[in-house]
């Protein structure tokens, strides 16, 4: 499997745009007077779904059902009415930019989410968007090997949650409006699940400024990314203890991580309790919603603007200033549970 070249993310951005809006890139100056640097927020929580991955999903079924309708397909994975029939595995994000797409383009969408342990509003919107939703297993891991199992016996067009080129470059133009509007920007932070976001922008980072660092983030919770990085292995790992799902992997995928791989600065690590406040303060100080895979980038600043040393943490070794620097942080999400933000907010 071929990663997108920066050619396939300039195509995605020329597709996606007649569907979703370029989103705001704002300088949050109360964070950027703490963090001594001039800090950006990259505002995907004002998509349609309230997360960056719908840009992936509009690019990647987009094109899948037009490529169906030209060709004419009568395989299983079309439904009763002509449209192609996609199944997916999603803890909520992914989902819901599969299913956005669906319904924007004609597409049956059946989702297999955990049947623990799951955000409902996520759920929800799901299927509001006219997907069907089954839940399976007690992870997002168990619930995917359902879908793989299942897939090829109905013939259903199986959408990996990273394992797409199309997915990738879509979410790649992310970074293409980054460097639109931030010509001159030093640092990129992109907190990583699955790392398609992480990937997309290292990919235009390395066509339009190697020297810009590029950073992926996780949850100390749920470190698998850091871990396949730090040892270039897809092993999969024992653990994973995070709240947020949105980072909540336990099995590194082949494609976003040879991009990371060969692309990526550098992974940090961060607490829950770290995202947790990142949410307070994107909340009272920049008066943004975001998740805690949203906010996850904004921990890292802040991680590396509190140790101007390295920051060490269970072999966890990080070590850039930020001061005075250009910092972009991707607020990949807002779909928090109106609950948990309460209580988080409650907690201040």
């Amino acid at each position: 499997m071929l990663p997108p070249t920066f050619e396939d993310i300039v195509a995605a951005r020329k597709f996606i745009a007649k569907y979703l809006p370029k989103t705001p890139l704002v300088r949050l100056p109360k964070i950027s007077e703490a963090l001594e640097c001039d800090y950006y927020a990259k505002l995907e929580n004002l998509q349609p779904t309230g997360a960056f991955k719908v840009r992936g999903g509009v690019n990647l079924v987009g094109n899948e059902v037009n490529t169906s309708r030209v060709s004419g397909s009568d395989d299983q994975a079309t439904s009763a009415n002509g449209g192609v029939t996609l199944i997916t595995a999603s803890t909520g994000n992914h989902g819901q930019s599969i299913a956005y797409a669906g319904r924007l383009f004609g597409a049956r969408v059946i989702i297999y989410a955990p049947a623990e342990n799951v955000n409902e509003s996520k759920m929800q919107a799901m299927r509001d968007l006219g997907a069907e939703v089954r839940h399976h297993g007690r992870d997002f891991d168990e619930a995917r090997l359902e879908i793989e199992r299942l897939a090829p016996e109905k013939g259903y067009r199986y959408v990996h949650s990273a394992n797409e080129p199309a997915l990738i470059a879509g979410v790649g133009t992310i970074g293409l409006e980054i460097f639109e509007d931030l010509p001159d920007v030093d640092v990129i932070i992109a907190p990583a699940g699955g790392g398609s976001c992480a990937a997309g922008n290292c990919i235009v980072a390395g066509e339009l400024n190697p020297k810009v660092r590029v950073f992926a983030t996780q949850s100390e919770a749920a470190p698998v990314l850091w871990h396949a990085f730090r040892n270039r292995s897809l092993n999969p790992y024992p653990t994973m203890a995070t709240v947020h799902e949105g980072l909540a992997t336990r099995v590194p995928f082949e494609l976003t991580n040879k991009i990371l791989w060969e692309l990526l600065t550098d992974f940090i690590l961060v607490s829950d309790e770290e995202i947790n406040q990142a949410i307070r303060i994107l909340a009272l100080d920049a008066k943004q919603v975001a998740e805690g895979a949203g906010a996850a980038s904004l921990a890292a600043a802040i991680r590396l603007s509190s140790v101007r040393s390295p920051t060490v943490r269970e072999g966890n070794v990080v070590s850039e200033d930020l001061r005075g620097k250009k910092v972009v942080g991707i607020l990949t999400g807002g779909n928090i549970p109106a609950e948990r933000l309460a209580k988080l907010m409650r907690s201040v």
